[in-house]
């Protein structure tokens, strides 16, 4: 039996930093990368759905978190339903930590009810779904924000083996108590309860969402987290893909399938010279699909007034081109220091001389620190910097 399996499709999900500028540009972010990032999100769905419809599997088995949230606008819910439209194969939608089965559930919404095409089932209640003859699915829905128990062990508890020429398959979300140190969180899905559960026959895989990087088990390769279709977040490891699972009593045999363009890349960089600043410029001119890729740079180092300008300067040019460019601001360390030339570039008279050498000895190494007279002082050399350099 093959079926398709994913989770952390998060339609609707927002990211405050795509289409935005450095604060100097005016106009400040234009949301045109959001647009395309929630369009690209849509596209990866379709394209799993080709997957699933040219691999001829039995189902697509969706493991939490369709939607962002429960509160996604009714034109989130009607391209969704529209990707969805486009599928051959069945389709099952398990309710996750971003849209629980509650009162508010987007997955019964009247909106989402009325486009929901007829192949598409939503797993809201826990327990055995007979997907085809000799096909089951456990379904393990969240049906709230905050459940207090491992919902996956509960309804493993539940089972006995599974007949004879049955195979079953777990669809659960949430994090394994081997992933997740937090001791104190009862949502945790023990692991050793679904190894007994594969072991005994009760269910042949175990596919679970939450974890938005592809995760197979060490002991166990049939439990596995299938990550997101398309990247969401700078630490996820080889996002954008999805599971096509061969399965028996046995043994599942997994391959891996890319669906996701988009790329969200952290580079750490130390500035101290002209050569740095032209390594992160280069840095930046070479990476490809700049339109479907997000930056967070961590930056250290010292520069001087006229290195500073053509950093910003650098990082505005090339921000243009990319989804994002943006610096990580709690975790660079990134200071500015004027020295004697951009001092004379200033080339200042009378009052106005007399201003920027007071501000030069505040903001000097030697002299400055880290007070809000001091910063005041780096800041307002940078700004006069700007204004009266070419």
């Amino acid at each position: 039996m093959r079926f398709v399996h994913t989770a952390d499709w998060q339609l609707g999900m927002t990211r405050r930093y795509l289409g935005a500028r450095p604060a100097k540009e005016a106009g400040g972010p234009t949301g045109e990368a959001q647009a395309r990032f929630a369009g690209a999100r849509l596209d990866a769905v379709r394209a799993l759905g080709r997957i699933a419809d040219e691999a001829d599997a039995a189902f697509v088995l969706v493991c939490g978190d369709v939607f962002e949230s429960n509160l996604v606008g009714p034109d989130v819910v009607a391209r969704a339903c529209e990707a969805l439209a486009s599928f051959r194969t069945p389709v099952m939608l398990l309710p996750g930590n971003h849209d629980p089965a509650d009162a508010a559930c987007v997955l019964r919404r009247p909106d989402f009810a009325r486009r929901c095409p007829p192949h598409v089932t939503v797993l809201d209640a826990p327990g055995v779904h007979e997907v085809a003859p000799g096909v089951e699915v456990v379904a393990a829905p969240w049906r709230s924000k905050h459940p207090l128990t491992d919902l996956v062990g509960e309804q493993l508890a539940a089972l006995s083996p599974a007949p004879p020429g049955t195979l079953r398959v777990l669809a659960g979300h949430g994090e394994l108590d081997v992933l997740d140190p937090d001791d104190d969180e009862p949502a945790r899905i023990r692991r050793d309860g679904v190894l007994a559960a594969l072991r005994d026959g009760r269910i042949h895989y175990a596919a679970l969402g939450d974890r938005h990087s592809a995760w197979a088990d060490a002991v166990d390769d049939r439990i596995r987290h299938a990550g997101t279709p398309e990247v969401t977040d700078f630490d996820e490891v080889d996002p954008g893909r999805v599971l096509v699972v061969d399965l028996d009593e046995h043994a599942a045999r997994v391959r891996t399938e890319t669906v996701g363009r988009w790329r969200f890349v952290r580079h750490d960089a130390a500035l101290d010279t002209d050569d740095d600043l032209d390594a992160l410029d280069a840095w930046l001119a070479a990476r490809p699909d700049k339109e479907r890729t997000a930056v967070r740079l961590v930056l250290r180092g010292t520069l001087s007034l006229r290195q500073r300008t053509r950093l910003d300067d650098l990082l505005a040019g090339h921000g243009h081109a990319y989804a994002a460019v943006e610096v990580l601001e709690p975790h660079s360390d990134l200071a500015t220091v004027p020295d004697d030339a951009d001092l004379a570039d200033l080339d200042l008279h009378g009052f106005a001389a007399d201003a920027a050498t007071e501000l030069f000895a505040a903001a000097t190494l030697e002299g400055a620190g880290d007070t809000a007279s001091d910063v005041e002082a780096r800041d307002a050399l940078r700004l006069l910097h700007r204004l009266v350099t070419p």
